[in-house]
């Protein structure tokens, strides 16, 4: 498996760094359509990522963002549509 794993979603691109994740979770309680532990238990991306839920819902950016902000050790980095970095 890859050292980095990345998706576009809402308008932002998401990259987790798997070798510094250290698997709290935080970025999945706070986005759990987002996110998931794997069989590494290392945070991964929900496949198919989508950017609707079943309820037909969007994905908040926002929450996104807070979810990727919560990580303790900066594994995931969060970027805007100009590829600038917003998270951490």
């Amino acid at each position: 498996m890859d050292d980095f794993s990345e998706n576009k979603i809402s308008g932002l691109t998401i990259r987790i760094d798997r070798t510094s994740c250290i698997a709290t979770a935080n970025c999945i309680k706070a986005a759990p359509e987002v996110f998931k532990l794997d069989d590494e238990k290392i945070s991964s991306f929900i496949e198919p990522l989508t950017e609707t839920l079943p309820t037909g819902r969007q994905v908040e950016r926002e929450r996104i963002i807070e979810a990727c902000s919560l990580c303790p050790v900066d594994a995931l980095q969060v970027f805007d549509e100009n590829n600038k970095q917003i998270v951490p």
